[in-house]
């Protein structure tokens, strides 16, 4: 196939490039699906305009500088593949083209600095912990004073930092042993939310599997992925490669964005000597609602109270992943919990990695209008499957002043279990 676009000259990464803005008809089906669209109203705020300026670049037709603040705005939510009839795989060609835009376009000192410090804090939990407590004391001091994007970065650290709950290295199955996996801890939510990792590591026991810890495991590097640090991503998934052990049943997520990322890493390492096995370790990923229900989980006992929940969609669950029913199978089974559908709910909350603090007005808006849609279902709480979402949606619920519980999905079987 002859492409306009020179995939000699792009790596290996140019044919899914190339082949992505190939299959798009332009039919504008995923216009409804785009948050950006809906948000700004915009065509090249749109998949389809953003793949028209992301063609026109790599053909050199355009400058980057022109296409850069609509492929910034870009969530990298992949709602428009779910919609797409066409089978674009917008996931690939965002993914790759930030990472060739990436060592290309210049930036002004203030979003180097602001970005250097993303990239070396968040997905270090020992820094990020740092980080975040210092945050979390200069927020009253300074916080009015700071600039956009450095006050919504303070906006979302919660009052009180939890205290650290390090990981063992192994937990063994509670009877007999059905299945032995491994557990990707993930980075922010050791910090934000290390309650969920201790509660995956019961639910899990519980349902007679093993679970290895790697110590030595690092960030999937999905973050620095997704805003074009390629580089960085690739170190982070070889290192994942070495450590992480190969003879386990799955590899086992509870947080979308990595699960997401992990399964990317074929593209990130297309080309090279590890590619196999990094399609390997991307085969091995679930999340851990589609692995219990594939498992066939143990009865769970009624929670003490009744309780209605709105269950969120993360987009790297439902759209990148393609996991929908499991976590509401898992939340169903659940006695005296009554499950509600969240209105628009495959729509992104607005939080996307580093999209709240590099494009703030818009993870506002989203972020709004997804707690509003929350609350319309009068639900007790909310459940997630992803850290960055439920970060989100507790920060804007707390902004409406009407503050509502907001779990990971694992932790409410973990509560029934344990009542």
């Amino acid at each position: 196939m002859q492409h306009a676009i020179p995939v000699e000259q792009l790596g290996p990464r140019g044919e899914p490039m190339a082949k992505a803005v190939s299959s798009c008809v332009h039919c504008g089906f995923c216009l409804p699906d785009c948050p950006t669209y809906r948000a700004l109203g915009e065509e090249m705020d749109s998949p389809r305009g953003r793949i028209f300026l992301m063609k026109d670049a790599l053909e050199g037709k355009l400058p980057l500088a022109e296409v850069q603040p609509y492929i910034d705005r870009c969530l990298g939510c992949v709602g428009c593949m779910t919609s797409c009839p066409s089978g674009v795989d917008y996931g690939d060609l965002i993914t790759s083209f930030r990472a060739w835009s990436n060592e290309r376009r210049p930036r002004k000192l203030t979003d180097r600095l602001l970005r250097a410090f993303v990239l070396t804090s968040v997905p270090y939990p020992g820094r990020f912990r740092l980080g975040a407590r210092l945050g979390r004391l200069a927020r009253p001091l300074i916080g009015g004073l700071l600039p956009t994007r450095l006050r919504a970065m303070l906006d979302l650290l919660p009052e009180q930092l939890p205290p650290a709950a390090p990981l063992p290295d192994h937990v063994p199955a509670i009877g007999k042993r059905r299945a032995r996996v491994a557990l990707l801890a993930g980075c922010a939510q050791q910090v934000l939310a290390p309650q969920i990792n201790w509660a995956t590591l019961r639910v899990l026991a519980r349902n007679g599997v093993e679970v290895i810890i790697p110590r030595q495991q690092q960030c999937c590097g999905a973050l620095a992925a997704h805003t074009g640090a390629m580089k960085q991503a690739v170190a982070n998934a070889r290192h994942n490669l070495q450590v992480f052990p190969t003879d386990v049943d799955a590899m086992i997520t509870n947080a979308a964005g990595c699960g997401s990322g992990i399964r990317e890493y074929g593209l990130w390492l297309q080309g090279e000597a590890d590619e196999a096995a990094a399609k390997a370790m991307a085969n091995s990923v679930k999340d851990v609602s589609e692995f219990l229900i594939q498992l066939g989980m143990i009865e769970s006992p009624p929670l003490p109270s009744p309780i209605k929940v709105a269950y969120h969609d993360a987009c790297h669950l439902i759209h990148a992943q393609k996991v929908s029913a499991q976590p509401r199978e898992l939340l169903d089974s659940i006695p005296n919990l009554q499950l509600v559908s969240i209105p628009d709910g495959q729509i992104c909350c607005g939080s996307a990695g580093t999209y709240n603090i590099e494009q703030p007005d818009v993870a506002h808006q989203l972020g709004r209008e997804k707690a509003e849609a929350i609350l319309s279902t009068e639900a007790d709480a909310v459940a997630a499957g992803n850290i960055g979402c439920m970060t989100q949606i507790e920060s804007q619920l707390k902004s409406l002043d009407r503050p509502l519980p907001v779990y990971h999905t694992i932790e409410l079987l973990d509560q029934a279990y344990s009542s």
